[in-house]
């Protein structure tokens, strides 16, 4: 079982702390959320998980490996893949070349996860549409076989019904035995799928518990996102 491991991890941006003292965990089969209100640090928290900002201190483990002070080329050989937000494809690839660049493996996984791209793998990727640029970016990152898949922000842009397409796909994902930690804007989408969940406010972690003791329970995640109460 593959495990990421995150200890008291403090993040800045411009000297300034964003992330403060985060700990969480993600496991393979299981889906680890993070939710909080924009500004949270939760963007800041990924980008120091997986080296494209230093971290100021706390311990990153990878199956009981140290990797807080590797470079990102490292963290990803050792299984931590990062989505980043905004839908960064190569817009003048075709999709099957989007595939293809960084591939370990044959890119026929990748349209069997998302058939939808098959009738577009000869359309450049800058002509795809949202939907489908951020299925393209997902299967591009599972390419590299991936231990943990860390996905920001998957929705943001998309239709509802292209959203729960989405999830979908990422619960089985996780079911077949990837450990996801998925950075989410749309609280109960993410809440139906996932198993765990962290709660950001102001760069620290204000709730750590199971997804289903917020699932149904919206008055207390405004709570978290907004201050008036703090989880024990």
């Amino acid at each position: 079982m593959s495990r990421l491991t995150v200890s008291s991890l403090c993040v800045n941006r411009l000297h300034l702390p964003v992330v403060r003292d985060a700990s969480l965990m993600v496991e393979s089969g299981k889906i680890s959320v993070v939710l909080g209100a924009n500004g949270a640090g939760k963007t800041t928290l990924l980008e120091g998980l997986s080296g494209v900002i230093p971290v100021a201190r706390g311990r990153i483990d990878i199956d009981g490996r140290e990797f807080q002070s590797a470079r990102a080329g490292r963290r990803a050989v050792a299984g931590l893949a990062h989505v980043e937000q905004g839908r960064t494809v190569f817009r003048e690839l075709t999709t099957d070349e989007n595939l293809r660049a960084g591939a370990r493996e044959e890119v026929g996984g990748a349209y069997d996860l998302f058939p939808e791209l098959r009738p577009r793998r000869d359309i450049c990727a800058g002509l795809l549409s949202g939907g489908e640029q951020q299925m393209l970016v997902i299967a591009r990152a599972l390419l590299g076989r991936p231990k943990i898949l860390m996905i920001d922000e998957m929705s943001a842009g998309l239709a509802p019904v292209v959203v729960r397409r989405l999830m979908t796909r990422v619960r089985k994902l996780a079911d077949q035995g990837l450990g996801v930690l998925l950075v989410e804007q749309f609280a109960a989408l993410a809440l139906a799928i996932g198993d765990h969940v962290y709660v950001l406010r102001r760069g620290q972690v204000v709730f750590d518990g199971a997804c289903n003791e917020l699932r149904d329970a919206p008055d207390r995640l405004h709570q978290l996102y907004l201050g008036a109460a703090i989880a024990t």
